[in-house]
């Protein structure tokens, strides 16, 4: 079996000398034997309860519960579960760095349209690009919490053809218009625009976003900072309320 010395059991766990003796003081990893000299010798389970510990610092787990966890009955059940949440969170990671990838592919597809590629065009689809997901989640969360409205909307026309009975009509009127101005409020503070001219982020007036026409990703406006009046393109502004 083999038998490694201090700084040999440090080089393969890439920690230093001193950590390893570190560790012995505060009892996690006591060496196996000790020669006649007293120099410390570390066994291959040594060398395996050294990575267990490595991970766990990995995890910022302080030494105290590093002595705990390893006194347990069953360490490698906590161990375990600790080892699948690390790897649950690497997923994670690759997930968001897979996303990240398709944020540029779809940046470099944006750019093979223009003849003139400038800082500033680069800058306007990094901007939409980056607010997309949150502007999708924006008018999700709108249009779910419009379905109840507009399911009382069909019911009271139905009801009112059907029975005569007027009443749950007037009480879904009632209930819309607080609910369209919410919703106008919401989406105006949420959303600001990118004038394709000066290449400024601005917010126009309430008023001209509610009567201006639009597409489902623009609006015709006034640039409030170079004047260019027409289609603007509409990204997510609420990270800056």
């Amino acid at each position: 079996m083999s038998k490694y010395t201090t700084g040999e059991l440090a080089k393969l766990c890439s920690v230093t000398v001193r950590t390893v003796q570190y560790y012995d003081t505060r009892g996690i990893l006591v060496p196996s034997e000790l020669t006649e000299g007293g120099r410390r010798l570390y066994s291959e389970e040594d060398l395996r309860l050294l990575k267990i510990i490595c991970f766990l610092r990995e995890l910022d787990l302080p030494i105290d519960a590093i002595s705990q966890i390893l006194k347990e009955d069953h360490p490698e059940k906590v161990i375990g579960l600790l080892i699948e949440q690390q790897e649950k969170a690497l997923q994670d990671e690759l997930t968001e760095k897979q996303e990240k990838l398709e944020k540029l592919r779809d940046l470099k597809s944006g750019l093979k349209g223009q003849t003139i590629v400038s800082l500033e065009s680069i800058g306007d689809i990094a901007v939409v690009m980056q607010n997309k997901e949150k502007r999708k989640r924006m008018l999700r969360n709108t249009i779910l919490a419009g379905i109840p409205l507009a399911l009382l909307q069909w019911f009271s026309i139905i009801f009112w053809i059907v029975t005569g009975t007027w009443w749950p009509f007037v009480l879904w009127l009632v209930l819309s218009i607080p609910f369209g101005v919410l919703f106008t409020r919401y989406y105006y503070k949420h959303t600001d625009y990118i004038c394709p001219e000066c290449h400024q982020v601005f917010k126009p007036s309430l008023k001209e976003v509610f009567w201006a026409n639009h597409t489902p990703t623009a609006r015709k406006l006034t640039c409030t900072s170079c004047g260019y009046k027409g289609f603007c393109v509409e990204i997510w502004g609420g990270d800056e309320k």
